[in-house]
């Protein structure tokens, strides 16, 4: 694991200083002997959720602890939920279940247990808040000797220096030691929380309001990872274009900063940005998204193509609202990739309404689509209205499904010669290894360990629905030798093909973003 001795000094002053009490029930028949366990990390859910086992994985490893894929050998579970659908809470629930029949002991994070504390499923059970993640050593330590202890409080940090007047903060310090699921991508929180309250969202109920990283802070863990050998960062949060909003400043002013110290072999992606906060900022977004170290690929949500239901979801925009943030974005950056997600079924949606979405997919024809059904999450205001019928939720889910079935978006490229940053093995095939091009578009390319976490020049053979596939031409253009860093991960062939989730492959059917 990467880590710097004076990071490790913050952290060590930091866990010296905590000031809050935490309640242990103590079990004093347990054995402990610290940092002589296995853990087993285990993420659900989007890429914020990643970063956070990412980083919980490095504490632990940091502190001597083995972290192992194998569940059965494992002394410890850490099980790092996402509350955002019904069916990855059950998947969560059912882990917690196998871990008690094994005999495991079991750490419980993520937006599940932040979200619903009081459920008593995890009643007894050691739980690590979501902006807590940098105190799970001291977690798994106390759940190691048979104690129980929760951690659920929100960091605070002064608005001004010399005040005592707080405000909420981003979360854990962002240069803390951390294992990646892919040694070449770095995902980075700018932000956690959000400035909406749709009435179906589960995780407003864990990540809370908008709490931003300073600037300096998140420029300072961009130049980190490089110099660790990254070549594609993610930005992410709840809501990228939040950001900065409750701390004066704003998400072109941060992107534009990275942008300055980002060297040419690096790419930038940004992650999921509601409309209501990028229509502001589009001219300059459009500027970023066209730079060449930024991927010309924006993930914004429309959800439901009716006004009506948009107000009832209280989404805070309309359709033409966000028709004007992808007919301008698509029309100011050169092949610009859109992606959205739809909601089906939600309670107030009508038939009526629907035909309104389904006629937003066929005409946008988005190259990626997250379509989901809609799921009543406990303690959310669509929670108490009457559902639509199953039978017809699911017929509107295949109907979208369909449509975006119907259209490709990639046939064009066929013959084009494309700059593509490899990065992951293709875990179904072999022979080949998987990059992005400009327009973030996932390009298969020969099999070739030396180009992994670099570009290649290619020239696009052929085009599925999926993905384009293509063949090296002689002019490669000479980059800096890539980095060695055997500390952030070990480069087997399992582990960068079971990375990060790809934005580039679209979901369908019960999937999120």
């Amino acid at each position: 694991v990467s880590f710097h001795i004076k990071q490790l000094n913050q952290l060590k002053k930091l866990r010296l200083n905590q000031k809050k009490q935490i309640k242990i029930e103590t079990d004093p028949n347990q054995p402990f002997l610290p940092g002589q366990a296995s853990i087993y990390v285990k993420t659900w859910g989007c890429s914020h959720n990643i970063s956070d086992g990412e980083y919980m994985a490095g504490l632990l490893a940091k502190q001597g602890y083995q972290i192992t894929e194998d569940m059965t050998e494992a002394d410890v579970w850490l099980l790092n939920s996402c509350t955002v659908k019904n069916p990855s809470q059950d998947v969560f629930v059912n882990h917690i279940k196998d871990a008690k029949s094994q005999n495991k002991k079991v750490v419980l994070a993520g937006c599940v247990t932040q979200a619903d504390s009081k459920n008593s499923q995890w009643k007894g059970m050691s739980v690590v808040g979501v902006q807590q993640i940098d105190r799970v050593v001291e977690v798994v330590e106390e759940t190691l000797k048979g104690n129980s202890v929760v951690i659920l409080d929100q960091k605070k940090v002064a608005t001004e220096e010399g005040t005592k007047k707080k405000r909420k903060a981003g979360g854990a310090e962002l240069n803390l030691p951390k294992i990646r699921k892919n040694q070449f991508v770095e995902i980075i929180p700018i932000n956690t929380g959000c400035l909406n309250q749709c009435t179906y969202c589960k995780t407003k109920f864990a990540r809370g309001d908008l709490g931003s990283y300073p600037i300096e802070d998140i420029v300072e863990r961009v130049k980190t990872v490089i110099n660790e050998g990254v070549v594609e960062i993610w930005l992410t949060s709840e809501d990228t274009g939040t950001y900065g909003r409750d701390i004066g400043t704003d998400l072109p002013t941060l992107l534009w900063s990275i942008l300055k110290v980002l060297p040419d072999h690096v790419m930038l992606r940004l992650g999921m940005t509601n409309p209501p906060y990028i229509l502001e900022h589009l001219s300059e977004m459009a500027k970023v998204l066209s730079h060449p170290r930024v991927y010309a690929f924006l993930h914004v949500p429309v959800q439901a193509a009716s006004d009506r239901v948009l107000q009832d979801m209280k989404r805070k925009y309309n359709l033409e609202e966000f028709e004007r943030v992808v007919d301008f974005l698509r029309s100011n950056v050169n092949n610009m990739t859109i992606a959205t997600d739809i909601i089906c079924g939600f309670p107030t949606e009508t038939p009526e309404d629907f035909e309104k979405t389904l006629d937003l997919i066929q005409r946008k024809k988005f190259p990626m689509v997250h379509i989901s059904q809609f799921y009543p999450r406990p303690g959310t205001p669509a929670a108490r209205l009457p559902r639509v019928p199953t039978e017809e939720v699911k017929r509107r889910s295949r109907a979208i499904t369909s449509a975006f079935d119907s259209y490709r978006t990639y046939d064009h490229r066929v013959g084009e010669e494309l700059s593509v940053l490899v990065t992951e093995l293709n875990p179904d095939d072999s022979n080949t290894m998987v990059g992005h091009a400009k327009s973030y578009e996932k390009v298969l390319v020969p099999y070739n360990d030396e180009y992994l976490g670099r570009f290649v020049n290619v020239k696009i053979v052929s085009a599925t629905k999926w993905h384009l596939v293509g063949e090296l031409t002689s002019n490669q253009k000479k980059y800096p030798k890539r980095i060695e860093n055997p500390s952030l991960l070990k480069s087997s062939k399992k582990s960068l093909s079971s990375s990060i989730p790809s934005s580039s492959s679209t979901l369908s059917s019960s999937s999120s973003s």
